[in-house]
C-alpha cells in the first residue's frame, strides 16, 4: 500500500495535476497510518482516521495468520473483573522459540507472585470463592451469561454492604440468583435453588429477605402461566391440558383470586381442574409433588376456585 502511493505520487508530480472531483476513483484505506489515499492519483484524503474495527491482532507469520481478539472481556462475574494480567504457561518467546532454562525459572516465579498478588485482600479472596460457586451453581440451574452478570452485581452491592459478613456465601449467593431469575422472569423456584445450592429453604428465605429490605430491590411477581409449562412437562400432559389450564389462569388472575396466593399452588390447581375437563387421569398427588405442595393446599385452592369461578364451560 505504501509502494503503491509512491507510485502514484511520483505519477502525479509528473502530471501536475491531481484527479478531478467528477473522476471515479477507488479509496484506500491504510491501517497502519491512518491514511485515506487515492488509488488513481496517491493523494492522502484523509490522515489519522480513528480505527473503528475490531481490535484483533495476529500473533503467526503471514502465511498461518490467524486472528485473535486481543484480551478477555471485562465480566463483573471475576474478582478482578477480567482486568487482571496472566502470565501464560507456553514458555516460549515472541519468536515462537523455547526459552532457557534460567528464564524458565524466573517465569515460574514471577507467575507466582502474578498470582498472589491478585488476591491481596479478604474482599477479594472473598468474592474469587463467591464466583466460583456462582460458575457451578450457572452449569446446575441453567442460567444465562446476562443472569450471572446481574447475579454478581447484587452480590458486590451486598458485599459492599457488608451483608455478607456473619453469613454464609452459599446463601447471598444463591438469594441473589433467585432475585434475579424473578426479575428476568426465569422459572425457578426458592426449592429448585436450594436443592441446586444445597442449603435449606429456611436460610435462602432470610437471605433473599435480607437482600430485598437492605438493597432496597423491587421485585416482581412471579407469573402463575410460567409455573403452569412447568409443572406440565415435568408430568408430561397432553398441550390440550396445558392450553385450557391457561385459559382458566387467565380468567383467574382477571378475577382478582391470584393475589396473595402461591403461584404453585394455582397452576397445580387450574392444571387438575383443565385435566378433569379433557379427561387426562392425573392424581393430586402426583401434581402435589410436581408442584411442591401439599394436596391438602390443592384440594382447598381447588373448592375456593369453584365456588368463585364457572367451570362448567
Amino acid at each position: 500500500m505504501k509502494t503503491l502511493y509512491s507510485q502514484s505520487n511520483n505519477n502525479n508530480n509528473n502530471a501536475g495535476n491531481s484527479c478531478s472531483p467528477t473522476t471515479d476513483h477507488i479509496l484506500v484505506t491504510d491501517p497502519q497510518s491512518g491514511e485515506v489515499i487515492c488509488s488513481n492519483c496517491g493523494q492522502v484524503l484523509t490522515e489519522k482516521a480513528l480505527e473503528n474495527r475490531a481490535e484483533w491482532c495476529s500473533f503467526n507469520s503471514v502465511e498461518e495468520s490467524t486472528k485473535s481478539r486481543i484480551g478477555a472481556p471485562t465480566s463483573l462475574a471475576r474478582h478482578d473483573m477480567g482486568l487482571a494480567t496472566v502470565i501464560g504457561r507456553t514458555n516460549k518467546d515472541a519468536s515462537g522459540n523455547t526459552i532457557d532454562a534460567a528464564m524458565r525459572s524466573t517465569m515460574d516465579r514471577l507467575r507466582i507472585w502474578d498470582y498472589r498478588t491478585q488476591i491481596t485482600s479478604s474482599t477479594d479472596r472473598n468474592l474469587r470463592s463467591a464466583f466460583g460457586q456462582l460458575d457451578k451453581l450457572k452449569d446446575k440451574l441453567g442460567l444465562s451469561d446476562a443472569a450471572i452478570e446481574k447475579t454478581a452485581y447484587i452480590y458486590r452491592k451486598a458485599q459492599d454492604k457488608g451483608l455478607v459478613r456473619g453469613r454464609t456465601i452459599t446463601s447471598v449467593l444463591a438469594a441473589a440468583a433467585y432475585i434475579v431469575a424473578r426479575e428476568i422472569g426465569i422459572s425457578k423456584t426458592l426449592h429448585d435453588i436450594s436443592i441446586s445450592a444445597n442449603i435449606g429453604e429456611k436460610e435462602l428465605s432470610r437471605s433473599y429477605r435480607l437482600l430485598i429490605t437492605e438493597l432496597d430491590l423491587k421485585v416482581p411477581l412471579i407469573d402463575p402461566v410460567k409455573c403452569i409449562a412447568k409443572i406440565a412437562n415435568s408430568l408430561d400432559l397432553k398441550e390440550m391440558t396445558k392450553r385450557r389450564a391457561i385459559s382458566i389462569m387467565h380468567e383467574v388472575i382477571k378475577s382478582g383470586i391470584s393475589a396473595g396466593k402461591n403461584p404453585m399452588g394455582l397452576a397445580a390447581t387450574v392444571l387438575y381442574l383443565s385435566s378433569l375437563k379433557t379427561g387426562e387421569n392425573i392424581t393430586q398427588h402426583d401434581i402435589s409433588n410436581a408442584a411442591g405442595i401439599t394436596e391438602v393446599t390443592l384440594r382447598n385452592r381447588v373448592k375456593d376456585l369453584r365456588s368463585q369461578l364457572d367451570l362448567n364451560n
